[in-house]
């Protein structure tokens, strides 16, 4: 079980929770560790652009909603890079990234579940 599963976990139990992920696909959105504050999220509020904490077949990822499909309760979960990573349902998506390095992302703090604690 990798770091961002753990941080899943707690943020499914209505934690907010603060980690540095690593990697290049989320620049220049997100550098590598650079620190993010992510709570639980109301899927049903996400929109493209959205950066979220979510499980796509298998994996968790810190990416970004690059699609909506509302009818079926799913989004899309893309890096910054281009690449799509898949379809995935509300149930799998965990939280909304609400800072990067203190600096509020616009609009997310509306999308928070209202159960959330510490958001």
């Amino acid at each position: 079980m990798g770091m961002l599963d753990t941080q899943a976990d707690r943020v499914r139990e209505g934690a907010t929770v603060e980690f540095r992920p690593t990697g290049a696909s989320m620049v220049p959105l997100v550098h590598s560790r650079q620190r993010v504050r992510v709570a639980p999220v109301a899927p049903a509020l996400l929109a493209p652009g959205d950066i979220v904490l979510a499980r796509v077949s298998g994996t968790v990822y810190l990416h970004l909603v690059t699609a909506v499909d509302a009818p079926r309760r799913r989004v899309q979960i893309s890096n910054n890079r281009g690449h799509v990573n898949g379809w995935t349902s509300h149930d799998r998506v965990f939280g909304i990234c609400l800072t990067v390095d203190d600096v509020p992302r616009p609009g997310a703090a509306a999308k928070v579940r209202e159960d959330a604690a510490g958001a």
